[in-house]
């Protein structure tokens, strides 16, 4: 893949350029190279916009090995991006990463610390970085997010609250807006708080965590989800229908009216 440039792929994301987008995370800490090929070979053969490697916790040594694989299965034809839950998650052989900041809590580790620990290693490696605001939203259950992090979510019944902190991390310069209701969420992130969100911003919208049916990714992306991703559900199963079915859910979304604020 050509050298990747951060503002044009930013840019593409925006609903009215280019439609709906389904991405893809996998899990180096819960699958091991070979598996991480296949899974990525399968999603994007199916449908994935793009691939995340990523994982809250990570305690082993070969995460090179395991961009490395989800690179070789994504042969070339998506971006394939990192999505780091700390410093010790980066890697030369990604296309680029989203440089995660949580502001949704108060911890300065995850606001700024793991970040200044990251940045030389990125000037080394020479990997781009995609300025992320990352906000957790209440989703029904602790998820690991939650317990590596030490923050507390946003109530998800508080949308203005939710809507003003993406705001916030807008006009802070943050190129991406991602609404994560964690991995394994018993509750997606709300559909209101979607729209508002996305009528209040001018950044591309991410959102992820409890999505488990092409239904739920679809509302999602009728609410004014730019992007899709779904993770935790897709492990259980490497099914390529249903991969297929969560792509269709998501890009078909893009050919009907964003959802009206209730």
């Amino acid at each position: 893949m050509k050298a990747f440039q951060v503002d044009q792929f930013v840019e593409g994301l925006h609903t009215n350029d280019s439609g709906k987008k389904f991405w893809v995370l996998l899990d180096p800490d819960r699958e091991e190279p070979e598996q991480l090929k296949y899974a990525a070979e399968v999603s994007v053969d199916e449908g994935a916009d793009t691939l995340l490697v990523g994982s809250s916790y990570y305690e082993r040594n070969d995460f090179d090995e395991s961009v490395k694989a989800v690179q070789e299965g994504a042969g070339g034809k998506v971006p394939v991006l990192l999505f780091p839950g700390n410093h010790q998650q980066l890697s030369e052989f990604a296309d680029a990463l989203l440089f995660l900041s949580l502001l949704s809590g108060r911890n300065p580790q995850y606001l700024i610390g793991e970040h200044i620990l990251a940045a030389p290693k990125l000037r080394r490696m020479d990997l781009p970085a995609i300025p992320t605001g990352y906000y957790l939203v209440d989703g029904g259950r602790v998820t690991s997010v939650q317990s590596v992090t030490g923050t507390t979510p946003l109530p998800r019944k508080k949308i203005e609250l939710i809507a003003s902190h993406a705001l916030a991390g807008q006009y802070l310069g943050m190129k991406l807006v991602y609404l994560e209701a964690g991995s394994g969420a018993k509750l997606t992130v709300p559909l209101d708080a979607i729209a508002l969100t996305q009528k209040t911003i001018d950044v591309p919208l991410i959102v992820g965590g409890g999505i488990r049916t092409p239904e739920a990714a679809h509302a999602a992306a009728k609410a004014g989800a730019d992007i899709v991703v779904i993770g935790n559900h897709l492990e259980k199963s490497r099914d390529p229908g249903r991969v297929r079915e969560m792509a269709v859910a998501v890009h078909s979304a893009a050919r009907e009216p964003v959802a009206k604020l209730v």
